[in-house]
């Protein structure tokens, strides 16, 4: 019996020092620590250092950007249009050629010989006309005196005109055969640059066949493909209607250069799986800047916004509730203004409303702002001078 009351004596005192400990916890972590409050009011009286740029008043041109890609203004195909061994190849792969440059020669004796025969059929199918002619026409004079009758005349006219219907199938045949010996000489129908060589000098090549030698690029002009958004289009059809769509391409190849197209293709459906429609420009391509198969940036200015107002693209900032921006007050505190923007490219913003000319807008140091706090100006982008 004293040994249970022992127990329970020294578990009530167990429990009455772990009931303190527990107190005295709570009660450190609720006091206020000094240093942390030291922190935060250095934290409020904090200026933050930015760079600024003012609302202006400007006219923006709206421009639409897209990928286009170089397409040659003409590709041709060369293939055989006679059959026999290529004899010579007489320009390199990847050489630019002139029209009417020769390129090809298949072997031309085999089309020597049958011009040499259609030539020699038609000199003997002469030769029987003219005397078949002159046959009919002394039928024709004994008829008259009754040596003969007109029976026999009708059949010696009868064979003036075969004679003159096989003269004409021989001239159709030399013409043809004189055709073929031409085509043993094969010519650049374009002016361009050579793509690789299909077939090398010593093949048969046959005329039937699908059979390419080699293709040759139109490059100047060249045209650019590309694909703006359907909900352009009205806007688009009306300045293509008007000539006034320009597209330009900015810095190829990176140079400094900018080339100027003009439109020559609009496309008759919009695609429903992309919602865009696609548009083709021709480039004079003098220097040969633009290659087929390369991809590069289209610009097409759209329409010019008179007298908008204007910020730098940097100021403008998305958030939650949609694009803001920090303005600096007459106190030097940051005051955030929600903005509506109607436009905007890689340098500046059209805002429609939220800011005001004249007003004093970060560009730099947001993501260290909060509302009221005080700045410090570094820099207003305007005139790149320090305040």
């Amino acid at each position: 019996m004293r040994y249970q009351k022992q127990t329970k004596a020294l578990w009530s005192f167990l429990t009455s020092c772990i009931v303190l400990s527990l107190l005295l916890t709570l009660t450190s972590c609720s006091e206020p620590d000094p240093g942390a409050q030291n922190s935060e009011k250095k934290s409020e009286g904090r200026t933050v250092a930015v760079s600024v740029a003012d609302v202006s008043k400007a006219d923006v041109p709206v421009t639409l950007t897209a990928v286009g890609s170089v397409e040659p203004y003409a590709a041709v195909a060369v293939k055989p249009q006679v059959t026999g061994i290529l004899q010579e190849v007489t320009f390199r792969e990847g050489e630019q050629v002139k029209k009417g440059e020769i390129l090809f020669s298949i072997d031309k004796r085999p089309f020597a010989a049958r011009v040499a025969q259609a030539q020699a059929a038609l000199a003997k199918d002469q030769a029987a006309l003219a005397n078949a002619q002159r046959q009919a026409q002394r039928y024709q004079n004994a008829v008259a005196n009754g040596y003969v009758s007109s029976e026999q005349a009708d059949q010696a006219q009868t064979s003036v005109a075969t004679l003159e219907a096989t003269l004409l199938a021989d001239k159709a045949a030399l013409t043809s055969a004189r055709i073929d010996l031409e085509n043993c000489i094969i010519r650049a129908p374009i002016s361009g640059y050579t793509g690789a060589l299909m077939v090398d000098q010593g093949n048969l090549v046959k005329a039937s066949s699908d059979q390419v030698l080699v293709t040759i690029n139109q490059l100047t002009p060249v045209k650019v493909s590309f694909t703006l958004p359907e909900q352009h289009l009205t806007e688009i059809r009306k300045r293509i209607a008007s000539q006034e769509l320009t597209p330009l391409i900015l810095n190829p190849q990176e140079t400094a250069q900018t080339l100027t197209g003009k439109i020559s293709f609009f496309d008759n459906a919009v695609d429903p799986q992309t919602g865009t429609i696609r548009l083709k420009a021709d480039f004079p391509n003098r220097h040969q800047e633009l290659w087929p198969g390369q991809f590069l940036t289209v610009n097409i200015r759209l329409t010019i916004l008179k007298d908008v107002t204007v910020v730098s693209a940097r100021a403008a900032q998305s958030g939650l509730e949609g694009n803001y921006a920090f303005i600096i007050n007459a106190d030097q505190k940051a005051e955030l203004r929600q903005l509506d923007i109607a436009y905007s490219n890689q340098e500046l913003a059209v805002v429609a409303a939220g800011l005001e000319v004249g007003d004093v807008v970060v560009t730099d140091g947001q993501l260290r702002l909060r509302e009221g706090a005080t700045v410090s100006i570094i820099q207003n982008e305007q005139n790149g001078s320090p305040q």
